[in-house]
């Protein structure tokens, strides 16, 4: 992937987000686009070799498309100012715990894993296996590679309270009344640009494994009585 031509017109998309100056640079487009899915197809391969429970995965569907969803947006700019990726096992909507990382106009490389946004029933079933199996979260944070990495599970949406049936005291309740569940590191990739990009990629994944693996046990729909 050549990052320097990546982010240059990532910045002029960001300043130009319009039609006319994407039809424009579309053959810039094309060709970045392509460099992008020899990445991904890369990266899948890199996951295989440490999460062996990893399902069938398109690249192609992986790499996220740019042209944004304007139908419920008030912001209606066409196109995303970034280049994503989600590798991970499709759900009926949307993805099961997944990898993700994007690089932005900005040069900020987000990367990380676990699951955005679970649906009512996936959510409760993570829930339940914290509160059955804490032992289980705490192995995750207790993870050196985990740990060292992301810290803990990113502070995103919670609820003020325990979620019905849960109480204060119940193990784990911090992330119990999380909303979404995953560990989010950022490196500016434009001031410290890496030797190797799949690489320094993959080794973010690697690191977020522990609490991917977790979550995939603790979301399976089986679960729920």
């Amino acid at each position: 992937m050549h990052l320097p031509a990546l982010l240059q017109f990532l910045e002029g998309l960001s300043e130009h987000n319009n039609r006319p100056w994407f039809v424009l640079h579309k053959p810039a487009y094309d060709i970045l686009r392509e460099e992008f899915l020899t990445l991904v197809t890369g990266l899948v391969d890199d996951v295989r070799k440490f999460d062996r429970d990893l399902g069938p995965i398109d690249p192609k569907k992986s790499a996220l498309r740019i042209y944004r969803n304007l139908r419920f947006s008030r912001d209606k700019t066409p196109f995303k100012t970034n280049f994503a990726c989600a590798i991970g096992d499709r759900a009926q909507r949307g993805f099961r715990p997944a990898y993700y990382f994007h690089i932005d106009a900005k040069g900020i490389l987000l990367a990380g894993g676990g699951i955005y946004q679970p649906d009512k029933t996936v959510l409760a079933n993570i829930r339940r296996h914290i509160a059955e199996h804490p032992e289980h979260l705490t192995k995750v944070f207790r993870n050196a590679r985990f740990k060292k990495t992301y810290g803990g599970l990113a502070e995103e949406e919670s609820l003020v309270n325990p979620p019905k049936g849960y109480t204060a005291d119940t193990p784990h309740i911090d992330a119990i009344r999380m909303k979404h569940f995953f560990g989010i590191v950022e490196v500016d990739v434009k001031k410290r640009p890496p030797k190797d990009l799949r690489a320094e990629v993959a080794g973010l994944f690697r690191d977020v494994h522990p609490l991917v693996g977790f979550l995939r046990e603790a979301s399976r729909i089986e679960r729920l009585r």
